[in-house]
């Protein structure tokens, strides 16, 4: 299968490109620069210059592809409402190509809240949230297309941690690795290397309007997770309020505390998605190239 990756030179995209090219499928890869090209180009892959701003060219990457995973996102949270709407524009462009076609388009979203309990791949997106990939998702398999949402949680290796590479950002800067309340909110984790997988299983063979769990670890609790941060840099963790929370953290301040544990039972059931043994959240943090200065 010729397959168009958005986010093909990014963190988890480069791995996903890799996966792809082991499992004998061709790669068209999305560079918006000159850097990124030749990386794509020194394994083997075809090059497709263009952003995800640019919808004219994400349109020919898609008309010139079996598949499309669309990997890519600005992660800039100070403007995280402006670059969902970025994301919302891309998905519909590449649906316009794809529509009526029954060629795969998997997306990226993450992991929805269940207040209680670890989310499962049934549990609907619960929350009010300016990221649409989910629905989009949904609403592209209405068109004939099989499109299927990967729900990431806190995707990690010992160089970057999902949202915690923000929080040792912020550690390093206020000289206190902070936590919420008693700390006891979990986020589920998996590592970058096992998301590379379920991403090609579920091209091949995932059910259109499906959601799928790249989880490993159902809950790590971000009390732990501060306090990693702190031995690694050497402050102390410090448990703030809601209120505090906010203001230390800034953009990030309202997900800090939220509870997101989550399960990938069904993913591994429905797609027999094996990730493989990998470090945890917690070792690869104990680890962490991140606490350098």
């Amino acid at each position: 299968m010729r397959v168009f990756v958005t986010g093909a030179t990014g963190f988890i995209g480069s791995v996903i490109v890799s996966e792809l090219l082991r499992g004998g499928h061709q790669v068209l890869g999305l560079a918006r620069s000159d850097t990124g090209a030749d990386a794509l180009r020194a394994q083997g892959v075809d090059v497709h210059r263009g952003t995800l701003e640019d919808l004219a060219s994400l349109r020919r990457g898609a008309e010139h592809a079996d598949g499309v995973i669309h990997a890519g996102f600005i992660h800039d949270f100070s403007k995280f409402a402006a670059n969902c709407e970025v994301d919302r524009r891309a998905i519909e462009a590449i649906g316009d190509v794809l529509a009526g076609s029954g060629r795969p388009l998997v997306v990226t979203a993450g992991i929805p809240g269940v207040p209680g309990r670890a989310s499962t791949e049934d549990d609907p997106l619960n929350q009010a949230t300016p990221r649409v990939s989910e629905p989009l998702a949904a609403a592209q398999a209405g068109r004939g297309i099989r499109a299927m949402t990967i729900r990431l949680p806190q995707v990690h290796d010992r160089d970057r941690a999902g949202l915690v590479s923000y929080l040792i950002m912020i550690a390093k800067e206020k000289g206190v690795s902070g936590y919420v309340g008693d700390g006891q909110n979990r986020w589920s984790a998996v590592h970058r290397q096992a998301t590379a997988s379920l991403y090609r299983i579920a091209l091949e063979k995932g059910a259109a309007g499906a959601r799928y769990h790249a989880v490993e670890e159902e809950g790590v609790t971000l009390k732990a997770i501060a306090e990693s941060i702190g031995r690694g840099l050497g402050i102390p963790a410090k448990s703030l309020s809601q209120a505090e929370a906010v203001a230390h953290f800034g953009p990030m301040g309202h997900f800090v505390g939220m509870d997101n544990p989550a399960s990938s039972a069904l993913t591994r059931e429905r797609l027999g998605w094996a990730p493989g043994a990998h470090p945890g959240l917690l070792d690869d943090l104990d680890h962490s190239t991140a606490f350098a200065a």
